[in-house]
């Protein structure tokens, strides 16, 4: 069964590539302010931020709001 996902401005987009887009567009330190968790305020990481944003789903769900309003901000 495939499911219709147009509207899921989040659909081909990797949760890497999410990261990658926010660490170049802010950097560590303006991420760990607008998202208060310690991968990215503690020695800050690509790799171990995606180890704990793949098992924390409240945090993940920050990181990809912050990623669609950074979306609507270049429109």
């Amino acid at each position: 069964m495939v499911t219709d996902q147009k509207n899921n401005p989040l659909h081909g987009i990797t949760l890497e590539m999410i990261l990658n887009h926010l660490v170049n567009r802010f950097g560590w330190e303006e991420m760990g302010r607008r998202i208060r968790i310690n991968c990215f305020n503690i020695d800050p990481g690509i790799r171990s931020s995606l180890k704990f944003l793949r098992k924390t789903p409240w945090a993940r769900a920050k990181v990809e709001q912050l990623y669609l309003e950074t979306l609507r901000e270049r429109k």
